[in-house]
């Protein structure tokens, strides 16, 4: 099958949907499917299947920067860039973000399959478009969401049928890396992500800094960058001199940094759909200790897969994770149930029902696409 997939988002960027398609992508040409990725990019995608469409801009969106290309030029592009292609079915992400994917729904003479990513609980702009997205929504073959929130938050906008399929992990990949031993001497805290208000990293940071007083040899691990990281400015000096910041890092390279660790903290404050960030933690064996935040709520299980605490809360953030760190039985329990837990989120599986999608999308009648 000849699978056109759509990216919204800066594919140089860091990013969960950009993660997402990236190993979607992936596995579906390791199946035999002849698959061509568009996204907007900043320079030429390293990956040889990539076609970049349009430069990104930052747009501030759900408390976090969107780095999508809005400029509605780009819609030629992607016709043509479609054209060539010739796809059976057109699968976009985040379909309706003015970007990348947008344009290709207008665009489009194949089947469109969307996938609907963002667990907002409001959108100023999207209620404001509704009427005309609910018109564009008749032209899409399929939809899907990654979550239960992700599937409120567009279905009570858009209505119709939702296919609730979750985003993949490569949990060998996670399950079987080597620990990185240059990165700590005793035990650390995990914080991976954007370093940005929604990601809660003044939490981390504030509830590190409660725990490190009476811990002389704890550590904390930052995996990320933003405008967040002054937010380690306020730490005394011996306790920042315990803080590892690793900056951005491609995905790939972070099943070992996850090894070195001994707990995940998952802090964020609200807006998540999903939470691929604490099944690869699971899949790692790292005990998780996160917001109890819808989106969340879908991958932890609250006492079973790891502890969830209150959102924006340092205090109660500290306390799980001193749980865990001063609780050898409680942590082996988490980590068991963990690495279980996120085997149900691995690729082999989530492709198989993105397939079956893709089949059923081009085997129905078409939609009357484009122009």
């Amino acid at each position: 099958m000849r699978i056109a997939l759509v990216c919204p988002y800066a594919w140089d960027d860091a990013g969960g949907v950009q993660v997402h398609v990236r190993a979607l992508g992936e596995r579906l040409r390791a199946r035999g499917h002849e698959v061509v990725g568009f996204a907007p990019a900043r320079g030429r995608p390293a990956d040889p299947w990539v076609r970049r469409i349009g430069r990104p801009v930052g747009i501030t969106y759900n408390a976090s920067s969107a780095p999508i290309d809005p400029r509605p030029w780009s819609a030629i592009e992607m016709r043509r860039s479609l054209e060539r292609f010739g796809p059976d079915v057109v699968h976009v992400h985040e379909p309706f973000a003015p970007s990348t994917g947008l344009w290709a729904i207008l665009t489009a003479r194949a089947p469109v399959v969307a996938t609907f990513h963002s667990g907002a609980s409001r959108s100023r702009a999207f209620d404001l478009a509704a009427p005309l997205i609910r018109r564009l929504a008749r032209r899409l073959a399929a939809r899907v969401a990654v979550s239960e929130a992700a599937e409120r938050f567009a279905g009570s906008r858009l209505g119709g049928v939702f296919e609730r399929i979750p985003n993949g992990v490569d949990v060998g990949a996670w399950s079987t890396a080597s620990p990185r031993r240059d990165l700590v001497d005793g035990p650390a805290i995990l914080f991976c992500g954007r370093l940005d208000p929604r990601k809660g990293f003044r939490v981390a940071v504030d509830a590190f800094a409660r725990l490190a007083a009476e811990r002389p040899d704890l550590r904390l691990v930052v995996a990320g960058d933003g405008p967040e990281r002054v937010a380690l400015d306020g730490l005394p000096v011996d306790v920042r001199t315990r803080v590892t910041t690793l900056g951005r890092m491609p995905n790939e390279e972070l099943p070992p940094v996850h090894a070195a660790c001994a707990v995940y903290a998952g802090c964020a404050v609200g807006g998540e759909s999903f939470g691929v960030v604490l099944v690869e933690a699971m899949a790692a064996g790292l005990p998780v200790v996160a917001s109890d935040i819808p989106g969340y709520r879908e991958v932890v299980r609250a006492d079973v897969d790891g502890l969830l605490v209150a959102p924006g809360d340092p205090g109660a953030l500290a306390t799980g994770l001193g749980r865990v760190l001063d609780d050898a039985e409680l942590a082996g329990r988490l980590e068991a149930a963990g690495r279980e837990r996120a085997l149900t989120f691995d690729w082999s599986t989530v492709v198989d029902r993105l397939e079956d999608v893709y089949e059923r999308a081009t085997a129905g009648p078409t939609a009357t696409m484009g122009p």
